[in-house]
């Protein structure tokens, strides 16, 4: 039965603690198992892990493979509304106006609107995407922003198969399920046997 003077901890859960620093003669003597001199041996002195004495680790000269999210990663061109002022009241700014006036360049995804300044007067914007307070900046300098609608990529079958779906008529198909249907067969069940007990 088991008691509170019974009651002992799990075999090699708890290990004897090394006693260092009891003599030469212990084997944990004099520098008691930290070497001489050097980070490791001061008190308070460690090594990240990983860390291979300034030369390059080994998680760095490794090559690097697999999937990774950047790929996909939309990047925007950024336009503030005081970059704005430069157009007539009442022109139409769109990712081809802005080219033309430089005020973007290179390749991206599209054309963010960011309510950084103040518009003086109002333009009418089409962009990608726009900020609240730039929104609001816009109407009420008396000024429109219509956003374009994203670029969906839709696949296509292939028209072989779009073809012979067009070809078969409902009561083909209908047939064709049946068909697949009855050449479904359960497997027979083998009997059991039967025990049969010896009697003394």
């Amino acid at each position: 039965m088991m008691r509170l003077h019974n009651l002992r901890p799990r075999p090699g859960s708890r290990h004897r603690v090394k006693r260092l620093g009891c003599g030469e003669s212990s084997g944990h003597g004099k520098t008691s198992g930290k070497g001489h001199k050097g980070q490791k041996a001061r008190s308070g002195g460690s090594i990240r892990l990983g860390f291979e004495g300034g030369q390059m680790p080994l998680i760095r000269r490794l090559p690097k493979r697999g999937f990774n999210n950047a790929a996909f990663h939309k990047s925007y061109a950024i336009v503030n509304l005081d970059t704005l002022n430069g157009f007539k009241a009442g022109s139409v700014v769109n990712e081809q106006a802005l080219r033309e006036s430089k005020l973007i360049r290179g390749n991206f995804e599209g054309v963010k609107i960011l309510g950084d300044g103040e518009l003086k007067h109002g333009l009418t914007i089409e962009a990608d995407k726009v900020s609240a307070s730039a929104r609001e900046k816009i109407e009420k300098a008396g000024g429109t922003i219509t956003l374009r609608e994203a670029r969906v990529r839709r696949e296509m079958p292939a028209k072989e198969e779009v073809d012979l779906a067009e070809k078969e008529t409902p009561k083909e198909a209908t047939g064709k399920v049946m068909a697949k249907k009855r050449s479904i067969v359960k497997a027979p069940t083998k009997a059991k046997a039967k025990k049969t007990s010896r009697k003394s």
